[in-house]
């Protein structure tokens, strides 16, 4: 049986049990948020387990991979290991250049957590073309990506031709997801239904076997904060929310991916509730979101922003975005910048969520070895201890900013 045909059958799985004692909620809850689909636990032979969704914390997902003009396997697989080593929840794979078997097979050796695929990539690159991608190749390459060990994919199952016909010359941006514009070519170049809606049925039988997630894509996100939030996006949202139902029927837990990209800061709290009611609060991912549209260089910063809110309005699972984002495919240390951001942003949306006594919350116990001017355990408390160290001298009681003028010095004396 999957996790959720378990927990339907009201059986407390090991996966559970572990997630229970490992984030500190009674595993009955956690039980129960599976079994009605508003929470999902990936899993990877011979790992730990993640949970994601409610009650769970919020969770973080980096993106990593080749692209068609930069393919270094070796330098892959080390964003991987500093992705894991930095705080990363899951990773995913959206290689596009060189041996994606190769890439994806080391990347899955040389970590531990759930690592997702988005399987219209590879069939794209194996059929060189982005029109003439046959249902065939992509039930392939679902199924190669399966059997290697993916914990998730992610499927553009939720639009029509007929949306597609719709959307001309109605947005700034157009279709801004790459994975959705590689299905809308498809769809538009042959004047065929979606190939994933259309092989939905076939395609759980293969995750089923494997307790694989499924990640229903958000193709219809905005791309740009002048992109409203349109019926093209509430479409997709309603279909996601109706494919999730079936797969969750058949026992196939489900993430809906939506109101990622860029959307206006004042729109969150609004659209996140709005995605939860329409989608029957399964588990939100969002990529960001950017609330702003012009911090170019710094999208890590902005998407920290947009992801707090997001997190603390209820969206359960972020995508880090990195200071190359809209620029260039990320470096070692861009991933590293973008993932720390979003663990900033994952942090605050979780105190929004669940106070300050949430039991991944260091705030108090930090805040007590900075008043006794404990550096070693501060850096030890923070989110990057190698880079809080690097900015403080070693060994020595003052920093440098106040001296011997410190307001903590003189408070404790006072005090």
């Amino acid at each position: 049986m999957t996790i959720l045909e378990s927990a339907l059958k009201n059986l407390v799985t090991e996966e559970m049990m572990v997630l229970a004692k490992e984030e500190g909620i009674d595993e009955l809850n956690i039980h129960s948020a599976v079994s009605t689909g508003h929470a999902v636990i990936m899993k990877r032979d011979g790992f730990k387990p993640v949970g994601i969704g409610t009650p769970f914390r919020t969770k973080i997902n980096v993106n990593i991979g080749t692209s068609s003009c930069q393919a270094d396997i070796n330098e892959e697989i080390q964003k991987a290991i500093v992705a894991e080593t930095h705080g990363a929840d899951t990773i995913s794979d959206l290689s596009m250049g060189g041996n994606i078997d190769e890439i994806r097979r080391s990347i899955l050796a040389s970590t531990s957590v759930p690592i997702t695929t988005v399987p219209i990539y590879q069939a794209v690159v194996e059929s060189e073309s982005i029109t003439n991608v046959s249902e065939e190749t992509i039930i392939k390459v679902i199924r190669k990506q399966i059997d290697d060990g993916v914990s998730s994919i992610v499927l553009h199952a939720g639009f029509s031709l007929e949306t597609l016909h719709k959307m001309k010359g109605k947005r700034i941006m157009g279709i801004v997801s790459k994975g959705g514009s590689f299905t809308a070519s498809i769809m538009n170049a042959n004047s065929t239904g979606n190939p994933f809606f259309k092989n939905f049925d076939y395609i759980l039988d293969m995750v089923k076997e494997r307790d694989v997630v499924i990640n229903l894509g958000n193709a219809m996100r905005s791309g740009c904060i002048h992109d409203e939030i349109d019926d093209f996006q509430l479409s997709e949202i309603r279909m996601n929310a109706r494919l999730a139902k079936m797969a969750n029927e058949r026992g196939v837990q489900v993430i809906l991916e939506g109101l990622g990209g860029h959307v206006k800061a004042r729109d969150l709290m609004k659209w996140i509730k709005r995605h939860k009611e329409l989608a029957d609060d399964r588990p939100l991912f969002v990529s960001g979101p950017l609330p702003i549209d012009v911090a170019v260089g710094y999208d890590h910063v902005a998407a920290a922003i947009g992801g707090a809110f997001a997190s603390g309005f209820g969206a359960d699972y972020l995508c880090a975005i990195t200071p190359a984002e809209h620029l260039r495919l990320p470096t070692i240390e861009d991933i590293k910048q973008g993932l720390i951001a979003c663990r900033i942003a994952a942090h605050v949306g979780d105190s929004m969520k669940f106070g300050l006594n949430h039991l991944f919350n260091n705030d108090l116990e930090l805040a007590r070895q900075r008043f006794l001017k404990n550096w070693d355990k501060q850096f030890e408390l923070s989110m990057d201890p190698e880079e809080a160290g690097k900015r403080h001298v070693p060994d020595q009681d003052q920093c440098s900013m106040c001296g011997k003028y410190c307001a903590l010095s003189i408070s404790r004396d006072i005090l």
